[in-house]
């Protein structure tokens, strides 16, 4: 496999492992495309997805993946604590080798146009594959939610750049893109006050002043009774793990609150973990390229 291109589609399903599983078969039974992790929420009720392949097995495995959502999520039955529109609610592309910008843009715009017309899926192109500035921002494209999607579609700056102004009954719209490297990195409170979690994130995301690359919102645990800072992390080279982590700690001790742990959801770049471990061991001079032994092994 010469060029590699990843995807980390999210579904609007964290609960029903059989509809979960008939998702992730769509990826794992399409040639040219490698499956390497799904981890699913049930607070949330979402899984993210993350695969690679080269342009061509990665679109394929995409559109099936799109048909398969439409054909068993239905969002008017659907409940959960992350904010959604779709039964695919986003899929980023991701250059990783041989692979550019340009090329994962490209991409976003053929399977975009084939999501809406094989799966009947309207969809919003965004961030590095945005037609307008508006919709560079996930979070502005998604306001409303699959409930006032339909109403929203019908302003002329909100139609979808495929599938028309409309939206599907059961599967909403999706949103269809080129991007960077991003992290989902949620901590996790010792309190069941969900506000002091939404106060925090205020704090830190950057939309608010705060960290830039940071987008963050308050969530409730309910299987556990706490409240969560869940974050994404959209370059982890600008704004690092450490950096907000310290920051959220800072924050949560103004309320009498602490960080019991935290989570990674999904695949993570190796980098954005070492210059955490650097940071936090406090080490001197270290070389990413040089120190590291899979550096060497790779």
């Amino acid at each position: 496999m010469a060029q590699i291109i990843e995807s980390i589609p999210n579904i609007s399903e964290g609960r029903n492992q059989e509809v979960i599983e008939a998702c992730v078969d769509q990826i794992r039974t399409t040639p040219g495309c490698s499956l390497l992790n799904y981890s699913s929420d049930p607070n949330h009720n979402r899984t993210v997805i993350t695969y690679i392949g080269d342009a061509k097995g990665v679109e394929e495995a995409s559109v099936k993946l799109a048909k398969k959502a439409v054909e068993r999520i239905d969002l008017t039955k659907h409940h959960g604590e992350h904010p959604r529109m779709g039964c695919v609610d986003v899929m980023p592309f991701v250059p990783v080798k041989d692979a550019t910008n340009e090329d994962c843009i490209r991409l976003s715009e053929i399977v975009g146009e084939r999501i809406a017309n094989e799966a009947d899926l309207p969809v919003f192109l965004y961030e590095l594959s945005a037609s307008q500035p508006n919709r560079k921002n996930l979070a502005a494209i998604r306001k409303g939610q699959f409930e006032g999607m339909a109403e929203k579609v019908q302003q002329e700056e909100w139609e979808p750049d495929f599938g028309g102004r409309r939206i599907h009954p059961t599967g909403g719209v999706v949103a269809v893109g080129a991007r960077p490297p991003l992290v989902a990195y949620n901590l996790n409170l010792n309190t069941s006050d969900v506000t002091i979690a939404s106060k925090i994130a205020k704090i830190i995301r950057e939309k608010d002043g705060g960290l830039k690359c940071v987008k963050a919102m308050g969530f409730m645990l309910e299987d556990r009774n706490i409240a969560q800072v869940s974050i994404n992390m959209t370059d982890f080279r600008v704004t690092p793990l450490y950096r907000v982590t310290e920051l959220v700690k800072a924050e949560a001790a103004r309320y009498g609150v602490q960080v019991t742990g935290t989570e990674i959801i999904g695949l993570c770049p190796m980098k954005a973990l070492i210059d955490s471990a650097e940071y936090y061991l406090q080490i001197e001079n270290f070389d990413f390229d040089q120190q590291v032994l899979e550096n060497h092994i790779l």
